[in-house]
């Protein structure tokens, strides 16, 4: 698909004096980015620093998505714009002339970058505070530092990291099953990590485990009138959960005074 592309424009010396150099993202990296992220085509992506932009045309073409490409070199982004009118996406991707620390990109579903691992640290607290809880992040190469990727996966000499913003679920949080009795739990959280303490009709119960993914969070309990431990899902939205697995479904989850 890149072959399309003009081959000068591909290596040269163009944006070193910027925060990241320019280096383009070859086919098969593309492709296996896009993949880790499941993109489809419900997905709104954004690319930061986007360069000749194969990574929207790619998602545009192969997945579907709706795509916005970043990048502050207006030559590159005129570049990306006649390249997906040759691929025939025009209509399903934008490219912004933009500086990526300044851009907004909350509506995205879908984030992707090849950046440096200090721009990736200077970004990550917008990333976790703009996006909405359950989008992807993928970054090729470069980590996040003590925010652990939920997937990483080696590929050629680099390695492509998976990121779940997560829902920001710390605190105490209380509700009623139908039959009267009444829960209270007390999250800890960093990252995607939870850890917690709960009771169960005033009574300290077990909780097994904590679990968040994204807008998901799982907790598995045990308390002395269960033959075993009960799982309990709930999605975060709204700043409230409700339960949505088999048990206590439908309960609403409410944050306590």
């Amino acid at each position: 698909m890149f072959k399309d592309l003009p081959i000068s424009d591909q290596w040269d010396e163009l944006g070193m004096h910027l925060d990241v150099p320019y280096v383009p993202t070859h086919e098969s990296v593309v492709k296996a980015m896009l993949q880790l992220a499941d993109v489809d085509a419900n997905d709104v992506l954004y690319d930061l620093g986007s360069g000749d932009g194969r990574i929207p045309v790619a998602a545009a073409l192969d997945h579907g998505a709706r795509a916005i490409g970043v990048e502050i070199d207006s030559g590159r982004v005129k570049l990306a714009e006649t390249y997906a009118q040759q691929m025939g996406v025009e209509h399903q991707v934008a490219f912004i002339q933009h500086d990526l620390f300044d851009v907004d990109f909350s509506p995205a579903t879908v984030v992707t970058m090849y950046l440096l691992h200090t721009v990736n640290l200077e970004l990550r607290p917008r990333l976790l505070s703009e996006l909405r809880p359950g989008t992807r992040i993928v970054s090729h190469a470069f980590d996040m530092g003590d925010w652990k990727a939920d997937r990483k996966i080696a590929f050629k000499s680099d390695a492509l990291y998976l990121w779940i913003v997560p829902a920001q679920v710390a605190g105490n949080w209380e509700w009623q099953a139908a039959d009267g009795t009444r829960y209270r739990v007390e999250l800890q959280q960093r990252y995607q990590k939870l850890m917690g303490e709960l009771w169960i009709n005033d009574q300290a119960a077990e909780l097994q485990a904590a679990l968040l993914w994204g807008d998901l969070v799982e907790l598995v309990v045990h308390d002395d009138q269960s033959y075993g431990p009960e799982s309990i899902v709930m999605h975060y939205r709204d700043e409230q959960m409700v339960v949505v697995g088999e048990y206590l479904r439908g309960a609403v989850v409410r944050w306590a005074a």
